[in-house]
């Protein structure tokens, strides 16, 4: 299986590794030191031997940072993760503190003295991160101190080696366009940008870039690589030549020079000695690449990733991919809501073995190459946590009266998917119905929008909350984010939410998923994919306008809707919905699942 379990990390080990590495920090001089959740590649996702806040602290969740000072410790979180860092983190050892109301560089600012040292590993701090230390050491009078070997991994025994999975060609049939096509488009965006290359740091954009794959990261399919595209000139990848087949050098070395990753930095300081102007993104670039630079005497051109919106347009092989992926996950959602009605309640069966099950079916489609994220699957107060993951000792069995909350994805050749699905267990209270309708609605309003071009997210977000905030009630997450094209379940720039400042454009892959949680009791969350496209034209219209098509068909459940809130066009909108769900669908179930369908999607 994709995903495992097991409680990862014990908090009684925070204080002895805390002592360890505040011993090494003596022994160089050092006042401080910071520990980010990060890599090099600043991604979501780390490799086992990357996962030094996890290590030190206990703390597993995807976004924190911890920084020891003195006799001081603090891990800072975001609202998503603050019950889960209570549980992970010893609260002796380590302050916990509010990743934006507290914050490191305030914590920081409050502690540091003139004189200390403060030390940082360049390659995991980005460049803004970099110049806000800065900031905050000149005016403690502090000195911030880049360390060319990381103390922490000095302490850390048994530290995993770093991934060598082998590199995937990713087939023209899904990937759509040519690499080399790809490059000529890419470096377009460099010269405009007044550049004379760019340095990739995503493995996302490489991988999109050159048309292939990997398995270095959980529920990522990419290798770890670095990239230097020139205008004038061949590419360069830096990657371990033993992920490398003969049959995948072979395709990629008349496209690019193939280095290792240790040559990254004398490449990055010929850049700068070259005078050269290099791209790079402060907001996700690792410091580090842009001190070579620098330090060589190159020249910064800030802006975002040049492939970024690219890769976000998705072409028709893409498109066509994303819904053959969709009708194949929708058919193991549709066969698994089906077991969960039957045999949920039938004793033995809890958080853990609904995930099991599900991944299971998803196994079963032949295609699955890995979950698109670890399962969100919550029971009643565990649903009201967003970003819940499910161990051997959170697990809640099954019982009547609950709201169940799935939030799960599936990695295939042709596409990624993330659809989340609320449903009761047994019968469902009043304000149960009253709030998963307020949900539905506000899912219905962004899936039935027309926009005109130009418009952004952000512009989109208040239809998902509308309903919710007439009723005094909000959610504390974004509506939608992008997905990638068998690449990451996240990704940019677009994204349905109050920050979403980029224009949607025809291609773009969003997810569509408000929700409300009640804290203690239940969780509700309605999630499909969505993608950008044309709108047919609007009689007397003026302008041109823009839609999106559903790529997710699973049936929400009926139980839990309040057909005196929903409007006609609404109901009317669930009715096509669940009609097109079991036209998709009726032919490929067994009858036990069948039947369980027409009885899902029957007309309100």
């Amino acid at each position: 299986m994709f995903q495992t379990f097991d409680v990862r990390t014990d908090p009684a080990n925070g204080p002895k590794r805390l002592a360890l590495l505040r011993a090494e920090l003596l022994r160089h001089g050092y006042d401080g030191f910071i520990v980010p959740r990060a890599d090099a590649h600043q991604g979501e996702y780390v490799a086992a031997c990357d996962e030094r806040l996890a290590w030190l602290t206990g703390f597993t969740g995807s976004a924190g940072v911890a920084a020891t000072l003195g006799g001081k410790s603090a891990v800072f979180v975001d609202g998503r993760y603050t019950l889960q860092a209570q549980a992970q983190v010893d609260a002796h050892a380590f302050e916990h503190l509010h990743l934006v109301e507290h914050g490191l560089y305030k914590w920081l600012e409050d502690h540091l003295l003139r004189g200390q040292w403060l030390a940082f590993d360049p390659w995991l701090h980005t460049l803004r991160e970099r110049r806000q230390l800065e900031k905050v050491c000149a005016r403690t009078g502090a000195e911030l101190v880049a360390v060319e070997t990381n103390p922490l991994d000095a302490v850390w025994a048994d530290r995993p080696a770093p991934p060598m999975e082998p590199v995937e060609i990713h087939p023209i049939e899904f990937a759509g366009r040519e690499n080399a096509d790809k490059l000529a488009d890419v470096c377009r965006v460099i010269t405009r940008e007044g550049a004379d290359a760019a340095v990739l740091t995503e493995p996302e954009a490489i991988c999109w870039t050159f048309n292939i794959r990997g398995h270095d990261l959980p529920h990522l399919p990419v290798p770890l690589a670095f990239a230097i595209l020139h205008v004038a000139g061949k590419p360069e990848i830096f990657i371990a030549s033993n992920k490398l087949s003969e049959e995948v050098r072979t395709y990629l070395e008349p496209l690019a020079d193939l280095r290792e990753v240790d040559a990254l930095p004398a490449r990055l300081h010929a850049l700068g000695a070259g005078g050269k102007s290099v791209l790079l993104n402060p907001a996700r670039a690792a410091s580090a690449i842009a001190g070579l630079v620098i330090a060589g005497g190159g020249t910064l051109v800030e802006g975002a990733d040049p492939t970024e919106r690219l890769k976000a347009v998705k072409n028709d092989a893409e498109q066509a991919g994303a819904r053959a992926a969709h009708r194949r996950d929708g058919l193991a959602m549709i066969r698994f809501l089906a077991w969960l009605d039957r045999e949920a309640l039938s004793g033995g069966h809890d958080e853990i073995s609904a995930a099991k099950k599900l991944e299971a079916l998803r196994i079963e489609t032949g295609e699955l190459r890995d979950l698109s994220f670890d399962s969100i699957s919550g029971l009643g107060p565990n649903s009201a946590l967003p970003h819940y993951r499910v161990t051997s000792a959170t697990s809640l069995p099954f019982k009547a009266g609950e709201i169940y909350l799935i939030d799960s994805g599936g990695q295939y050749r042709d596409g990624t998917t993330d659809i989340t699905r609320t449903v009761i267990l047994g019968t469902p209270t009043p304000g149960m119905r009253r709030h998963y309708t307020l949900v539905l609605k506000g899912h219905i309003a962004v899936a039935t929008v027309k926009f005109p071009k130009g418009t952004s997210g952000a512009q989109l977000d208040t239809l998902a909350r509308y309903h919710l905030w007439q009723a005094g009630l909000d959610f504390d997450h974004g509506t939608g984010h992008g997905i990638g094209s068998y690449l990451s379940v996240h990704e940019g720039p677009q994204r349905i939410s109050k920050l979403g400042t980029v224009a949607l454009e025809p291609g773009m892959i969003l997810s569509n998923e408000p929700g409300y949680y009640r804290t203690g009791e239940y969780g509700i969350r309605l999630e499909n994919l969505v993608l950008v496209r044309k709108a047919k034209a609007v009689d007397g219209g003026e302008k041109d306008l823009l839609d999106f098509e559903t790529l997710s068909f699973t049936p929400f459940d009926r139980r839990l809707i309040d057909t005196d809130l929903l409007t006609g066009a609404e109901r009317a909108w669930l009715d096509a919905y669940h009609a097109q769900t079991h036209a998709m669908f009726a032919g490929d179930l067994d009858d036990a699942d069948r039947a369980w369908l027409e009885q899902a999607t029957a007309p309100l």
